[in-house]
């Protein structure tokens, strides 16, 4: 990860945290210039624990970017599975016309 692809935001965070946290800077948006990726971190009072729990979520959000999608290979019920639901099927089907009412 370049650092020149990365912009870094400090804000002030919203939330509990009092006088201090009102008056201090300590949010930190990461902004991953290339994707448009942008992560942020608030939960702390602490400006530098922010901007490592901001650059581990950048991190993780690049590598399941690039992760390769492994695609599907379709496949095809058994002649066995098919059977058995089909049965199943009659089973049900031959329970359901024994609940009709006899017409006389």
């Amino acid at each position: 990860m370049n650092e020149n692809d990365i912009r870094i935001d400090f804000f002030r965070a919203s939330g509990p945290g009092g006088q201090h946290r009102n008056k201090s800077e300590t949010g930190v948006r990461l902004t991953h210039l290339p994707t448009g990726i942008v992560v942020t971190a608030t939960e702390s009072r602490s400006r530098h624990i922010n901007l490592r729990h901001a650059f581990a979520r950048l991190e993780a959000k690049l590598a399941a970017r690039n992760r390769p999608v492994i695609p599907r290979v379709p496949t095809r019920p058994g002649r066995a599975s098919v059977e058995r639901r089909l049965e199943q099927k009659r089973r049900l089907s031959e329970r359901k016309q024994n609940r009709q009412r006899l017409e006389e």
